[in-house]
C-alpha cells in the first residue's frame, strides 16, 4: 500500500528539481500525477519516465489563466478526479536595492509567482475532491528577508497570505492549504541565485558562503523537499491546514 494509493495530484514547476523529485515521489507512492511546466521538452521527458499509464504532460503557462483551466481539465478528464495539488513553478528576479529595482522585473516575479499560484489555486480546488491537500512552495524568505531581494520576498510572502485566505475557505470541504518554505536547496535555481547575490567566482565557493547562514551548515536536498510535500500530501497531515513549514536547516528560528 502507498502513501497516495488512488490518489491524482497536479504539480506545476514539474520540470524542475524539486518538482521533479516530488513526480517521482508521489508516482513511488501511488499517485497519478499531472505535470505541468513552461518546459516542454523537460517536462515530456519526466512523463515518459515515469510511464504514460501514470504520468501526464501539460505544458502550461502559470500566468495564463485559460491555459492553467486547461491543464487541470485535462488532468481531471485522464485520471477522472483531483485530490492533491502543489503550486511549485516559480522564478527568483534580480538582486537590487529597493530604489534601484528594475520595475519590469518586479513585475514578471509577482506574475509567476503570485498570480501563478493565485490561478492554480483558482482552477485546482474548484476542481479538486473533498478532502483533498493543496500546498504551495513559498520559500524560507517568505518568514524572513534580506537586502536585494524585493520581488522574490514579497512574492513568498504574499503567498503565505494566500494560503491562510485558502486554508479557511476549503476547510468546509475538508481541503487542507499549507505552504512549504524550503531554504538554500542544492540545484541549478538556487546556484544561480547564489552567484548572483554574493558575486563569488564559483557555484562552490558561493554555496559555502550560504552554508555558513545555515545552522545545520548544509543545503537540502530536492529529494528532501519532496518527502516534505508527500508529509502534506498523504492521509498523515488531515488535520494540519493554515501551517506555514519551515524546511531551512534553521534560517527562520
Amino acid at each position: 500500500m502507498g502513501r497516495l494509493d488512488h490518489k491524482i495530484a497536479f504539480i506545476t514547476g514539474a520540470a524542475g528539481s524539486i518538482g521533479a523529485a516530488t513526480a517521482r515521489r508521489f508516482a513511488a507512492e501511488g499517485a497519478r500525477v499531472a505535470l505541468s511546466d513552461v518546459d516542454a521538452d523537460a517536462l515530456h521527458a519526466l512523463a515518459d519516465d515515469l510511464g504514460r499509464d501514470y504520468a501526464l504532460a501539460l505544458p502550461a503557462d502559470v500566468t495564463d489563466s485559460a491555459q492553467v483551466r486547461g491543464a487541470v481539465e485535462q488532468a481531471v478528464r485522464r485520471f477522472g478526479a483531483l485530490d492533491i495539488t502543489f503550486a511549485n513553478a516559480g522564478i527568483f528576479g534580480a538582486v537590487a536595492n529597493i530604489i534601484d529595482y528594475p520595475e519590469d522585473v518586479f513585475d514578471r516575479v509577482l506574475a509567476v509567482n503570485v498570480r501563478g499560484p493565485f490561478l492554480v489555486a483558482k482552477h485546482a480546488l474548484a476542481a479538486m475532491r473533498d478532502g483533498g491537500s493543496m500546498i504551495i512552495n513559498s520559500s524560507v524568505v517568505g518568514l524572513t528577508a534580506d537586502p536585494g531581494i524585493a520581488a522574490y520576498a514579497t512574492s513568498k510572502h504574499a503567498l503565505v497570505g494566500l494560503m491562510r485566505t485558502a486554508a479557511k475557505e476549503m476547510a468546509p470541504r475538508g481541503i487542507r492549504v499549507n505552504t512549504i518554505h524550503p531554504g538554500p536547496v542544492s540545484n541549478a535555481f538556487q546556484h544561480r541565485i547564489e552567484l548572483t547575490a554574493t558575486g563569488a567566482g564559483t557555484e562552490e565557493r558561493a554555496a559555502e558562503i550560504f552554508e555558513e547562514l545555515i545552522p545545520l551548515g548544509r543545503h537540502a536536498t530536492p529529494e528532501e523537499v519532496a518527502a516534505a510535500v508527500l508529509f502534506l500530501a498523504s492521509d498523515e497531515s488531515a488535520f494540519l491546514t493554515g501551517a506555514t513549514v519551515p524546511l531551512d536547516g534553521g534560517m527562520s528560528v
